[in-house]
């Protein structure tokens, strides 16, 4: 299960064991062939709960999560269902969030609403999301359930005028690396990963009943048409400011990462050389010892000679390699957007000169 963590772009630490009791289906396939699931289909209330959960409990950069509750029509996972984690903080030692969950689901069961475990949601902060323990918190969640997706929300991006609502999964060659868990710069090669092949986006699509249509119909005539100024606002130093300085932080753990990866490379290529060194001058010797007729020297472990260094983990470097990703492609939507607004305020001048 996913518990709540502080702070932005925080994922979620992970226990399986509501997850599979809740599933009924899907357990332990992990990341056989294709992706499960070609496409989410989101209910309108779904949405709706998620934005007002991070309404009433997310500020700044804090970060809410909860479970998503529905069911799998062939290759179609159906979200008809959520609620939230609770806040609670560390204090809080008797709150025990898998009985939670499962008191919850057990409810929801008892008034014929669908109860099936089928993944989490949380929200992000300005696209601070391709974390560690979001890594984690999925490999758990689908491993035990197949079809499971997380759900991103980003309050920020929603509010410059669009619904930001994407699903994610884990790809099967990640899903492969993460069961063995090892993260060596060779296993990593060896398994063909980079950024671009760790998270697959599925395509969302969210419904609504006739009624709830008509409702809305009939709201959308009802608003007022003055609020809908702001969404031509060319304001937009804070959001994309504070975008690349998300980017160059990062840039910076990756140059720190790249640095500790070649320092690593250094030593292992000096320990060859001094490895190399050692071995000629053995074989030099025994040579000298064969012609004074004594026996050679004693084979000797080389591992225990020359330890080989410890590589370093190439998992959180591929994290932030795709977090970077992330950030350009946020500040490539928005500037887009901004340039587009920027052309028709010319063009308006332009008219009313």
């Amino acid at each position: 299960m996913a518990s709540r963590k502080e702070g932005a772009g925080s994922g979620s630490t992970s226990s399986t064991s509501a997850t599979g009791a809740a599933s009924g289906k899907g357990k332990g396939k992990g990341s056989s062939g294709d992706s499960a699931v070609k496409q989410v289909q989101i209910d309108g209330l779904v949405v709706l709960k998620i934005i007002k959960h991070y309404q009433e409990e997310g500020q700044g950069n804090e970060v809410v999560q909860g479970v998503l509750l529905g069911l799998v029509v062939e290759d179609r996972l159906e979200i008809t269902n959520c609620f939230p984690f609770p806040q609670h903080t560390e204090d809080d030692a008797d709150f025990d969030e898998v009985q939670y969950q499962m008191e919850m689901m057990r409810s929801l069961r008892h008034v014929n609403i669908d109860h099936l475990h089928v993944g989490w949601y949380q929200s992000t902060y300005y696209g601070s999301f391709v974390t560690r323990a979001l890594l984690d918190s999925q490999f758990s969640y689908q491993h035990a359930i197949e079809e499971s997706v997380v759900l991103i929300y980003d309050p920020i991006k929603t509010a410059q005028g669009s619904l930001s609502l994407k699903a994610y999964r884990l790809t099967p060659k990640l899903m492969e690396v993460c069961k063995e868990k090892d993260f060596s710069p060779e296993a990593l090669k060896k398994a063909n990963i980079t950024f671009e092949h760790m998270f697959e986006e599925v395509p969302i699509i969210i419904k609504n009943s006739h009624l709830i249509n008509v409702l809305m119909w009939e709201l959308e005539k009802k608003s007022a048409v003055a609020d809908k100024h702001e969404l031509l606002s060319l304001a937009s130093s804070n959001h994309l400011g504070k975008s690349l300085q998300l980017l160059m932080d990062r840039v910076d753990e990756m140059s720190q990462d790249i640095v500790k990866y070649n320092t690593y490379m250094r030593n292992t290529s000096k320990q060859q050389q001094q490895k190399h060194q050692y071995q000629q001058r053995r074989q030099q010797e025994n040579l000298q010892r064969q012609s004074r007729g004594e026996p050679p020297l004693p084979e000797e472990d080389m591992s225990k000679l020359f330890k080989p260094p410890q590589p370093p983990a190439r998992m959180d470097s591929l994290l932030i390699a795709g977090q970077i990703n992330t950030y350009c492609q946020n500040i490539k939507e928005f500037t887009a957007q901004n340039l587009g607004k920027l052309f028709m305020a010319q063009a308006l001048q332009e008219y009313n000169n």
